[in-house]
């Protein structure tokens, strides 16, 4: 009776290859380890007590303290629900302003001809070169001038740099997409009638999705953790959004806020990765496909 086996060569190599694989696994572990050890660390700080929290710098809590979290929730005259839904308006009208603003100035800057254009794209790129902290004091006193800081909707001085395309890294992000894209389409749909705008709604817009998604992703997780701008324009507690409120714990009481602190913050994780855990796939399938079906 005979029987298959793998010959010497073929089995020698697959032994060489796992072999080789090992060292590889191991330091991806490890990165992985020192990439979630602070991950995992706020977590357990965050079911722990003020006193174990000064005295025990493991992973794990000695004693579970589930307290942390509803303190935390109802430590201030304001909900902490409050803070989130500021920060989910925030965040999402962001993406739809990024995305919006964005796309049309993008394909202004790849399809479109007028003059001056390379100066303007130019001057645009110039900006990425300028830091945010740099920008806040102009953007602060011209806000304050037209009176829409402190105002009946805080949030405009927020919101409305936005809906203005001044993202230049998202502009320039689709400005190199679009020009991916064949301009052969573009012929064809002006050969069917199709003025710049049509082209823009049937040929451009939906092979964009993929810089799209992007954007808002980075969009939302962005400015669901910026701090320092929402800081400076906000200033009613009832306003704040969720990185502004985490700071409210740390006054003269910090010694006993920490943990509700550390429960807020772990909460304050899960509107981001849910985010990007759902649009991650459409960008990745985005990304995979050419865009163009016969």
């Amino acid at each position: 009776m005979a029987t298959s086996t793998m010959p010497p060569p073929v089995a020698a190599g697959r032994r060489r290859a796992h072999s080789r694989s090992w060292p590889r696994l191991i330091v991806l572990l490890a990165i992985v380890a020192v990439v979630l050890y602070p991950l995992i660390w706020m977590i357990g700080t965050s079911f722990k007590s003020p006193q174990e929290i000064v005295n025990n710098i493991g992973l794990l809590p000695r004693t579970f303290t589930p307290g942390n979290y509803t303190d935390g929730w109802g430590n201030f005259d304001v909900s902490f629900a409050r803070f989130f839904a500021n920060s989910a308006m925030v965040s999402l009208l962001t993406v739809v302003g990024n995305g919006v603003s964005c796309l049309l100035a993008a394909y202004a800057f790849a399809r479109l001809r007028f003059r001056l254009r390379g100066l303007w794209f130019a001057v645009m790129i110039g900006t990425l070169l300028l830091p945010g902290h740099v920008l806040i004091v102009p953007q602060y006193i011209l806000f304050r001038t037209l009176g829409l800081v402190g105002g009946e909707w805080p949030y405009l001085p927020l919101l409305i740099p936005q809906f203005l395309a001044t993202e230049a890294f998202f502009v320039f992000l689709m400005v190199q997409f679009m020009r991916g894209i064949p301009r052969e389409l573009d012929e064809a749909a002006r050969i069917d009638g199709a003025n710049a705008f049509g082209i823009f709604r049937h040929v451009i817009l939906p092979l964009s999705r993929p810089a799209l998604v992007t954007t808002a992703i980075f969009s939302f997780i962005w400015t669901w953790n910026d701090f320092f701008r929402q800081l400076v324009f906000l200033s009613n507690l009832s306003d704040y959004t969720v990185p502004v409120a985490l700071t409210l714990f740390i006054d003269s009481t910090s010694q006993s806020a920490v943990g509700p602190m550390f429960a807020m913050a772990v909460l304050s994780l899960l509107p981001v990765f849910v985010f990007f855990v759902a649009f991650q796939r459409m960008l990745v399938e985005g990304i995979n496909t050419s865009g163009l079906k016969g």
